[in-house]
């Protein structure tokens, strides 16, 4: 009986020992699977992050260039809208004294502001035009001051007294585009109808006139008294015209 209790007893420590054995080699199997699997997923998880990473940093370095260029092309565009708008704007015609003129683009407001000629500032000639009978005459109008100056309209021509002399109206089709700048020593020229040729009742002989200028504010003081070509001038103040201040010649009969 007692024999039976002992072999009983030692069957059931060596079964339980070998329960709690194969338990313990169980949980540290699973436990290293699950090691593993932690550690397998940790690893792909970052991987795949880094190489989205590398695309995005692409993209952006390709944005930044997009952009560099967008700003460069911009940049060029409105350059060239503010040259062609200061290439739009008022051009002064200035005579350079060597026969020639030269336009200054985007200067028109500078040429505006010019000061105005005044009669001490040129020295004003007349010369016969290429015809006969004598028709018109060409006046020439030289800087002989040391600075630029502007000469205004037209000239005021009396040919006779300044008080009593008929006015000489201008021919608005002569009148050039761009204010007339006289560089020192530079001409300009006015085209004058003295008369319409032939002989004529209301003609007269003039032998010198005088010839005012305009000033910002209407007509200058003081005149310049021009001496007539050789032989004189038939004048019928009736029918003369002139033409406004030019920098290059022009033909009288195209304007009157």
């Amino acid at each position: 009986m007692r024999t039976h209790r002992t072999t009983t007893a030692l069957a059931v420590a060596v079964t339980a020992l070998s329960l709690g054995l194969t338990a313990c080699g169980g949980d540290t199997g699973t436990g290293a699977k699950d090691a593993g699997s932690a550690t397998g997923a940790t690893a792909s998880s970052s991987a795949p992050s880094a190489t989205s990473a590398a695309p995005a940093a692409s993209s952006s370095a390709g944005a930044g260039t997009t952009d560099t260029g967008t700003g460069t092309g911009t940049s060029g565009s409105t350059g060239g809208s503010a040259t062609t708008a200061d290439t739009a704007a008022n051009t002064t015609t200035v005579a350079t004294g060597t026969g020639g003129t030269r336009s200054t683009g985007g200067t028109g407001s500078t040429g505006a502001k010019q000061r105005a000629c005044a009669a001490g500032d040129v020295r004003i000639t007349a010369a016969k035009a290429d015809e006969v009978p004598t028709e018109h005459i060409v006046l020439t109008a030289t800087n002989t001051s040391a600075s630029s100056c502007r000469l205004i309209g037209y000239p005021l021509i009396a040919f006779g007294e300044i008080q009593t002399a008929k006015d000489v109206p201008a021919v608005a089709k002569s009148k050039p585009a761009a204010p007339v700048v006289l560089v020192p020593g530079a001409p300009a020229y006015a085209n004058v109808r003295i008369a319409l040729g032939g002989a004529h009742e209301d003609n007269k002989v003039v032998t010198a006139f005088n010839v005012n200028l305009f000033a910002a504010d209407g007509p200058a003081e003081g005149s310049v008294v021009v001496k007539a070509p050789a032989g004189g001038l038939a004048v019928n103040e009736a029918v003369a015209k002139t033409g406004y201040w030019t920098p290059e010649l022009r033909s009288g009969v195209d304007e009157f």
